[in-house]
């Protein structure tokens, strides 16, 4: 495919009636927002996904998965995060088609996710658009901590976190998937207890994976850590 003809395949939307019906939010920090580098091979959009765009459109969905945040930082820092390894993987046992909306913002702490923010309303707003073309929101992705990495009080702000969007989305029981940062970080206690704490949500671990500086893992880690939200999330199911 020609490179001109492959940027129209990405940048066109699709009809209401092919819109996805099975929807995922992807909502937290650095790694959520992604920061490993994007190959050549990389650039390919994923088959039978795609993501919300700053219209509440729906186009394929390729890297930066994040481009479309409404919270981001500068577009040329959006690169490989946990929603690629996530949606790949998800892709390969779905018959149905996959809705990406992610939102995420690099440097955020969970204290600024709470149910009056911007970035809470930012979500929910998204989660109201994308949900339009007869979808419905199946889903949370959570990363972060890092910004929060010696916070004693994480645990009661993440289960907190649950409840207020749950609330929001009008789902008691909706299925939220949090992932540990980086091995060693002392919020990592706090991150791998939510399942014992909180009701139908589970723990993507980060055990044996790399980064590439000090927070961010590096490429095959962050495809890695994505695969396992997806595992984690058929372990609610």
């Amino acid at each position: 495919m020609k490179p001109l003809i492959l940027l129209l395949a990405l940048v066109c939307t699709i009809s209401a009636a092919d819109e996805p019906k099975r929807l995922f939010l992807l909502i937290g920090q650095s790694n959520m927002a992604g920061r490993a580098p994007i190959g050549k091979t990389d650039k390919e959009p994923i088959k039978n996904v795609f993501l919300l765009n700053t219209e509440g459109k729906w186009q394929a969905a390729a890297n930066p998965l994040n481009q479309y945040s409404t919270i981001r930082k500068g577009l040329n820092m959006q690169k490989v995060s946990i929603a690629y390894g996530f949606a790949k993987a998800l892709s390969k046992d779905s018959k149905e088609s996959i809705g990406l909306i992610v939102n995420a913002k690099g440097g955020s702490k969970i204290d600024e996710w709470t149910k009056d923010s911007k970035f809470f309303k930012e979500a929910m707003k998204r989660v109201a658009q994308a949900e339009k073309g007869g979808g419905k929101l199946e889903a949370i992705l959570w990363h972060q901590g890092e910004s929060n990495q010696n916070d004693n009080e994480y645990d009661k702000k993440l289960a907190t976190l649950v409840k207020d969007f749950r609330k929001a989305t009008g789902n008691r029981e909706l299925p939220f998937v949090a992932g540990e940062v980086k091995q060693g970080t002392a919020v990592n206690k706090f991150i791998s207890t939510l399942a014992k704490q909180v009701k139908h949500t589970a723990v993507a671990s980060s055990k044996d994976l790399k980064t590439m500086d000090k927070w961010h893992f590096d490429f095959k880690s962050i495809v890695e850590l994505g695969e396992r939200y997806a595992e984690a999330l058929k372990s609610i199911k």
